[in-house]
């Protein structure tokens, strides 16, 4: 069974691979608008330590903006769930933030951060941030009642129930909300470069695009797409070991 899992992905990419290919051989498309998966492999083959220099930078950025999400999302979602006034007043605020494009908040954060790797943490941040809180306030949340009183009757302390009952019944629901934003957190880094860097891969994009190096482009582009499938199966598979309950019950 676990074979099979790996296999069929594999498959499905081996068959866009091919499907792009025939679609430049057919129909004659200029190399320069859409090149071939060959073109794109002599591209990465002429450059492969600058390519894999930039995916570093992009790489820091992303998993250091979500790791700072889940530091700031998960104690935010229990004392929303702890204290209902917070919910109140901080919904909205999450909601709105949520809502700004986050194109539009990369050069402020250029302004206020400068050109360093501080302005894509922050913008890795914010895209993350609302899933994991959204998804840990719903796990904890839906924990039985009958558990809760449960646990309430052996006298435990709110601070048992939180971390003995409430976060450990939220796991589930907590890993589906961290593979939303792990996705994320790759778009938020890339956004970040294309506004105000000298580095990574959507700095290499924005460089290649400007003189029509569209090869390299789309080099840096399955990079990056790489890139995000490796972090989210390797969550997955970080979920598997946490809460192997889960996966009994799906």
């Amino acid at each position: 069974m676990r074979g099979r899992a790996v296999v069929q992905p594999i498959v499905g990419v081996l068959v866009l691979i091919g499907l792009w290919w025939l679609v430049t051989i057919v129909f004659s498309i200029e190399r320069f608008l859409v090149p071939s998966p060959a073109d794109v492999v002599a591209s990465f083959l002429e450059l492969p330590g600058y390519l894999l220099g930039q995916s570093l930078v992009t790489l820091l950025e992303t998993v250091e903006g979500f790791a700072l999400s889940i530091v700031v999302g998960i104690p935010l979602a229990t004392l929303i769930v702890r204290f209902p006034l917070l919910e109140r007043t901080f919904y909205p605020i999450l909601l709105a933030v949520n809502a700004v494009p986050k194109i539009a908040v990369a050069p402020i954060l250029v302004v206020w951060f400068g050109f360093g790797q501080g302005p894509k943490v922050v913008l890795v941040v914010l895209v993350c941030v609302f899933p994991v809180v959204i998804s840990t306030v719903s796990g904890m949340k839906s924990t039985p009642h009958e558990l809760v009183e449960l646990l309430r009757s052996w006298d435990a302390s709110r601070r048992q129930e939180f971390f003995k009952l409430r976060i450990r019944h939220a796991l589930p629901q907590i890993f589906v909300g961290l593979k939303v934003a792990i996705s994320l957190a790759v778009i938020g880094a890339v956004i970040a470069e294309f506004v105000g860097a000298d580095a990574g891969l959507g700095f290499v994009i924005v460089q290649s695009g400007a003189s029509a190096d569209t090869s390299l482009a789309f080099a840096a582009m399955t990079l990056l797409a790489i890139m995000s499938i490796a972090l989210f199966y390797g969550l997955a598979y970080l979920e598997r070991k946490l809460v192997p309950w889960a996966e009994e019950h799906r």
